[in-house]
C-alpha cells in the first residue's frame, strides 16, 4: 500500500471520479495482485493443475460457500432497499443452484467421497475466512459485509476473466468456449467466473460500496479497509495452500 493515503477523502482529493473500491484495492497491494496471479490460477487455466491439489481445493470452497451463502443472506436483511436486496437474492439463487451443481458433479468426477466434502477437515485460510465473513456480518453493517463480499468475489472475476481472454477465444463475454482441451471442472469454474453476469454482478457489488463507503465517518472507512485487506490476504492464502498440495502426489484426490 506503499503510497496509498490511508485516508479516502485525501485519496480523492484531486481525482476525477475516484471510486472507493478502487481506493480499497490500491491499498491492498502487494496481497491484491498475489491472489489475482496466483500460479494456482495460471495452472488451472492451462489444464496442468494437478487433480489432486484441485480437489483439495474444492472441498474446501465448498466448506467457504456454505458460510458465504449466510453472509450473503445477512447482505439481503442488511440492504437499504428492495433494489438493493433483489440482485443478491438473486445471487444466492446461482451459489446454491447452479454453482452448488457444479460442486457436486466435479467431486463425483474426481472421486471425493461425499463424507469428505460433507464433513471437511479445515485449513487455517479456510477456518480463518470463515470466521471473518462470520464477524464483518455479524458485528458491523452492510457496508462491513460488502468489504468482505467485495473482494471475494472481484478476485474471482479478475483471474476468471483474464483466463478466458488468454486460453479462449480473446474474448471473456464469450467464456463457454474457454477450455476446450480440458476436464470440465477446470473449464466451468474458469466460466463461472468469467459470464457476463457474473462480471455485472461484481461491478454491482463493487458500485453499492462505492455509493456507501466514502459517506462513512473515518472510523468505519478504517473498519472497511481493514475488512478489505484481511480478506485479500486469506484469498492468496487459500490459493497458496492448495498450491502447496501439488507437491504431495495425485494419490488420494
Amino acid at each position: 500500500m506503499s503510497g496509498v493515503p490511508a485516508s479516502y477523502a485525501t485519496y480523492a482529493a484531486g481525482r476525477t471520479d475516484p471510486r472507493f473500491t478502487d481506493w480499497l484495492c490500491e491499498r491492498a497491494e502487494p496481497e491484491w495482485t498475489f491472489a489475482v496471479e496466483h500460479p494456482f490460477t495460471h495452472d488451472l487455466a492451462a489444464g496442468t493443475l494437478s487433480e489432486h491439489a484441485f480437489a483439495d481445493y474444492l472441498v474446501q470452497d465448498y466448506a467457504f460457500i456454505d458460510a458465504l451463502v449466510g453472509t450473503f443472506g445477512f447482505a439481503v436483511g442488511q440492504a437499504p432497499d428492495m433494489a438493493a436486496k433483489r440482485p443478491l437474492v438473486k445471487f444466492l439463487d446461482t451459489l446454491t443452484d447452479e454453482e452448488n451443481d457444479y460442486f457436486e458433479r466435479s467431486f463425483d468426477a474426481l472421486d471425493v467421497p461425499a463424507s469428505r466434502w460433507n464433513d471437511p477437515e479445515l485449513t487455517a485460510p479456510t477456518a480463518a475466512f470463515i470466521d471473518l465473513l462470520g464477524r464483518a456480518s455479524r458485528e458491523g453493517g452492510y457496508e462491513e459485509t460488502l468489504a468482505v463480499l467485495v473482494p471475494a468475489e472481484w478476485i474471482y472475476e479478475q483471474w476468471a476473466t483474464t483466463a478466458a481472454e488468454q486460453h479462449g477465444t480473446g474474448d471473456a463475454s464469450d467464456p463457454p468456449s474457454v477450455g476446450a482441451n480440458l476436464p470440465f471442472y477446470f473449464a466451468e469454474w474458469i466460466e463461472l467466473h468469467a459470464v457476463p453476469s457474473f462480471v455485472d454482478f461484481v461491478n454491482w457489488l463493487r458500485e453499492q460500496l462505492d455509493n456507501h463507503g466514502p459517506n462513512l465517518s473515518d472510523r468505519r472507512q478504517a473498519r472497511i479497509d481493514r475488512l478489505f485487506q484481511r480478506t485479500v490476504e486469506l484469498e492468496g492464502a487459500f490459493f497458496e495452500t492448495a498450491y502447496q498440495s501439488t507437491t504431495e502426489g495425485d494419490g488420494d484426490g
